[in-house]
């Protein structure tokens, strides 16, 4: 194994300061961020320096990093120590990316909240804790797959309202979700909670995430505990993360909550974070079936319409001394907007099914069919700053055979 000189990678000294290794990183994700990155070998430095600030960044792993690496000089070949790669998951020598870890899903679009609610409680449609609480559940890391790789229709089993019992079958109401990815970057240790204050200091971008859903497996297996084979058979995130440092100038403020909601709990407030923890990102769902010529956009919405931000779904996360990891995706949970134009997901845009979509080609859906393909897009722009990219993340129904 080749020995890596993580301070040589940010350019710092060895004593250098915590602020001086985030400011150095930021220099670096800009100059070497594929999307903006004129540099041929922008993906392999990029993971580098992911690699090096995950590890510099955390004053744990870099003490044991500084023992280990004492004398060592980059590229040296050398036998590492049994708990060398202990915490030190964000990369491995000669990747160029980054491996997802744990896995949690977020409810924070309050506007898809409210839509699926009155399907079910049409004059309750929000439970009482929903604004109290960024309600979440933990999901399952290994079936998340990179944009591209095709999806196949998932069976559980299945309980319409007329059937006498379930039965186990492929899921007939397959469906989308649009949504967006928060990658962590430095992560906390164990017992030790991060205060919402400090959260975005954990979080080292994000990406577009599609946590494809069976409406009707959930339908029969989430009560009491909630989605369990529904959800973890795919999630499709775009192959590039854009870090916060790029986003910085389409911060914004956080959704305005009408006046008769509650103020957040302490632990989930902050002043600034009311003002400016907020992103202007614009997520686009477009289709693709086999009778369309290109892709047909179903909606557009945005991430201004997260009832929570990123910096208080971290603190939630993290609240009862839960350790995030380096890697870990936290998704924000479907992201609608208040108009049909911008619902995320068939399941609002067609009624729960009794209204299908008519699609350019004449064909209608209520859910996705084999040979469907969903590709989802988002955006930054603004007069002030260069547009952001974040690529697509997308996927096409296959058969199950």
């Amino acid at each position: 194994m080749q020995f890596k000189d993580y301070y040589q990678v940010l350019g710092v000294t060895r004593d250098a300061s915590a602020e001086a290794v985030k400011k150095a990183y930021r220099q670096l994700a800009r100059k070497f961020h594929p999307d903006v990155s004129k540099e041929t070998d922008a993906a392999s430095r990029m993971s580098e320096v992911n690699e090096a600030y995950a590890v510099l960044s955390d004053p744990e792993r870099r003490a044991a990093y500084d023992a280990v690496g004492q004398g060592r000089r980059q590229g040296e070949a050398f036998t590492p120590p049994p708990d060398w790669d202990a915490g030190f998951e964000f990369s491995g020598p000669g990747a160029e990316g980054m491996e997802a870890g744990d896995y949690s899903d977020f409810f924070a679009g309050i506007h898809h909240a409210t839509n699926t609610g009155r399907m079910f409680r049409p004059d309750n449609p929000l439970l009482p804790n929903y604004k109290w609480v960024p309600i979440g559940y933990h999901g399952r890391a290994s079936s998340i797959v990179v944009s591209g790789t095709p999806v196949k229709r998932p069976s559980g089993q299945l309980k319409p309202a007329d059937a006498p019992a379930p039965f186990f079958a492929a899921s007939k109401r397959l469906d989308y979700e649009c949504e967006l990815g928060l990658v962590i970057g430095p992560g906390n240790a164990l017992g030790k909670s991060i205060p919402v204050g400090k959260a975005l200091d954990h979080v080292f971008g994000v990406v577009l995430l599609n946590d494809w859903s069976a409406r009707d497996i959930q339908a029969w297996e989430y009560v009491p505990l909630g989605p369990f084979l529904a959800k973890s058979f795919a999630t499709t995130i775009s192959p590039w993360v854009v870090t916060l440092e790029a986003l910085e100038p389409f911060r914004c403020s956080a959704f305005e909550r009408a006046a008769e909601d509650p103020r957040p709990l302490p632990y989930l407030f902050h002043e600034q974070d009311q003002l400016h923890g907020g992103y202007d990102i614009t997520v686009e769902m477009h289709l693709k079936t086999p009778k369309l010529a290109s892709p047909h956009r179903l909606s557009r919405g945005s991430f201004r319409d997260s009832y929570w931000t990123p910096a208080q779904i971290v603190a939630h996360q993290s609240s009862n001394g839960c350790n995030l990891q380096s890697g870990d995706l936290l998704g924000s949970g479907t992201l609608s907007g208040a108009t049909p134009d911008a619902f995320g997901s068939l399941l609002e845009l067609s009624s729960g099914g009794k209204s299908p979509l008519t699609l350019p080609s004449g064909e209608t859906r209520s859910f996705l069919e084999d040979g469907d393909e969903v590709i989802e897009r988002g955006y930054c722009e603004n007069r002030n700053a260069r547009r952001i990219g974040f690529g697509e993340a997308r996927g096409k129904i296959v058969k199950n055979s």
